[in-house]
Formats: C-alpha cells, sequence, structure tokens
C-alpha cells in the first residue's frame, strides 16, 4: 500500500515536473509579426508567422513570411538551442540555423548558406510573455551591411 502512494506521487511529481520544463521556454507557442513596431529590412522580405514547438528533447520552429518580391515562403527547423547549426527545410536564401541560449527569455540565432553566415541576431520574450523582438545584422545580396528589428505579438 505504501508503495503504491511512493508511485503515485512519484508519477505525480514527474507530470508536475516535465509541465514546468515546457512552460519554461519562453519561445513556445505562436507569434505574428507586429509590422507598426518593426523596423524591417527592405529587401529582406519578412517572417509573418513563427511557431515554436517542443518535440522530446528538441525544438520545431516552423516560419511563414514573404520573400523580398512577395511572394510566399515557408521553412521548418528542427534542432536543439545548443548553439550548432541544423539543417532548415523551405524556400529561404540559408540552409541551416544555430540558436544558442543566452538565459531564460533570450536565444542568439546565426542563419548560415553552406556553412557561411548570412545574418545572425538575437531573439528576446518581454517578461510578460506577449511579445518577442528580433534583431538583425547581416549582408544584404549586394554586400551591404543591414540591420533591423523585428516585433512579434503571442497569438
Amino acid at each position: 500500500m505504501m508503495k503504491n502512494r511512493i508511485a503515485a506521487v512519484a508519477v505525480a511529481l514527474s507530470f508536475i515536473g516535465a509541465a514546468a520544463c515546457f512552460a519554461a521556454n519562453a519561445h513556445v507557442g505562436t507569434w505574428k509579426v507586429n509590422e507598426a513596431k518593426s523596423k524591417l529590412v527592405p529587401g529582406m522580405g519578412k517572417n509573418t508567422t513563427v511557431t515554436y514547438t517542443e518535440q522530446k528533447d528538441k525544438i520545431k520552429v516552423t516560419v511563414d513570411g514573404m520573400d523580398k518580391d512577395g511572394k510566399p515562403t515557408h521553412s521548418v527547423w528542427v534542432g536543439k538551442f545548443d548553439g550548432k547549426a541544423y539543417p532548415l527545410k523551405g524556400n529561404l536564401p540559408y540552409n541551416s540555423i544555430a540558436y544558442r541560449v543566452v538565459n531564460d527569455r533570450t536565444n542568439d540565432i546565426t542563419a548560415m548558406k553552406d556553412g557561411k553566415m548570412v545574418w545572425n541576431g538575437r531573439i528576446t520574450v518581454a517578461a510578460d510573455g506577449k511579445s518577442r523582438t528580433v534583431t538583425i545584422n547581416g549582408t544584404d545580396a549586394n554586400g551591404k551591411k543591414v540591420k533591423g528589428k523585428a516585433v512579434y505579438d503571442k497569438e
């Protein structure tokens, strides 16, 4: 009888611990771009919707948007926030991304094409969890340095 109670408590604590782990990732959820608060880089296109979901020990990031010509873009990235590059599937001008955790609400991101950096930036979720800001630095197709900021609201 006592073993059954201990087992039940252990299982309950496991579920509570798992729920706390999922809740701890401030990035998880769906985010919509807020163009009024953003300073998008001309000629780089834009991500209109970004969705982070957890998949076991990895994160899946699905991004929909438009390229510089207004054509739809879609990409899916699955990996860990460990600073290593993982492949990106989709129709974007880069083919891998590396995320690195800075703190509970902040990640650094580097987008690469064939191992060469295209742009890098920082993603920070607001303390209230209702918005996130992505700042990027990179080089456009003509070799010109660019900077931008995209603000997203949580759905």
